[in-house]
């Protein structure tokens, strides 16, 4: 059967494309950042090359808080290009396409994913496996797959959408204060929560030393939102920023819109960066501020049988 391939997306009334759909674009992404990039590098090219209107970008997965459909399905078409072997993705989290496949044009995607559900039929218990779906619609969580969650895309571990809902349910002051000791942890000194009756929306102001030579003051702002940042709260963010500071930063538990992300570094304009929901919980589990890693051991029963 021929591979589909979806070209452009006219209209916001058009489906959000499936993994299945976005693995050549995702592909063909990665060749025009020179052969590697981020998540949202990748992802921001894919709405690019594919004329993906805002409002089918920014529609977000399920109950999900800060994470978008077509970034959930970016993730499993990653991972099925990862474990096929076209793409590679390093500790830093930079995916690049593997030597073996950067002069290749055209991916079949059914034969992709046919060959990842059979290499997983073959190796994980039958009563683990799940049945392989009649449709070709978007496969609900981990179908595709097992019910273990090693193969889920690391983006997607249940233990981030658990975070994600506990920093969703948080106290606005315990957030604040939270958001105070991860820029800590960061490098940042002197932070301090400015009060919230008169904060101007200004949430708290800290310094910056880089290299241990240059230091910047900053202000931070904290958004417990679920869903998106847009434009007008950067703007009004920047709006209440005094002389003094240099830097602007803020965070949320949700995401940014499009046009957020271009205000935020609008040239002629005090920079803002932005820390979203996603990278706000991996810098979480960066510094493990209260979360911790857990080993898990695979038993090697043929080990212990032939010893």
């Amino acid at each position: 059967m021929r591979q589909k391939t979806i070209k452009k997306i006219p209209n916001s009334s058009e489906k959000i494309p499936d993994r299945s759909e976005l693995m050549q674009p995702i592909f063909d992404a990665l060749k025009k950042l020179g052969g590697s990039g981020k998540n949202e590098e990748i992802l921001n090219q894919i709405i690019d090359d594919l004329k993906i209107p805002d409002e089918i970008a920014n529609k977000l997965h399920k109950n999900s808080p800060n994470r978008t459909e077509l970034s959930y399905q970016a993730a499993w078409a990653r991972t099925y290009l990862r474990i096929y072997g076209i793409i590679e993705n390093s500790a830093r989290g930079v995916w690049s396409i593997k030597p073996d496949f950067r002069d290749k044009e055209k991916l079949d995607a059914e034969s992709i994913i046919g060959t990842v559900r059979n290499q997983f039929a073959s190796t994980h218990d039958e009563k683990k496996t799940k049945k392989q779906p009649k449709d070709k619609n978007p496969a609900p969580e981990n179908e595709y797959l097992t019910d273990d969650d090693s193969e889920y895309p690391e983006e997607l571990k249940p233990w981030r959408e658990k975070l994600a809902n506990v920093l969703q349910n948080m106290d606005p002051f315990g957030f604040e204060r939270l958001a105070k000791r991860l820029l800590r942890e960061c490098g940042f000194t002197q932070v301090s929560v400015t009060q919230k009756s008169n904060d101007g929306g200004i949430d708290g102001t800290g310094k910056l030393k880089i290299n241990g030579i240059l230091s910047f003051n900053v202000a931070f702002q904290c958004k417990r939102y679920k869903g998106f940042v847009g434009a007008k709260e950067i703007r009004d963010f920047r709006g209440s920023l005094t002389t003094d500071i240099e830097k602007g930063i803020m965070l949320t538990t949700g995401s940014f819109t499009k046009q957020a992300k271009i205000e935020a570094v609008e040239p002629g304009k005090k920079q803002i960066d932005l820390i979203d929901g996603e990278e706000f919980i991996s810098k979480i589990a960066e510094y493990e501020i209260g979360v911790k890693p857990v080993t898990i051991y695979e038993i090697d029963e043929e080990f212990f049988k032939t010893i």
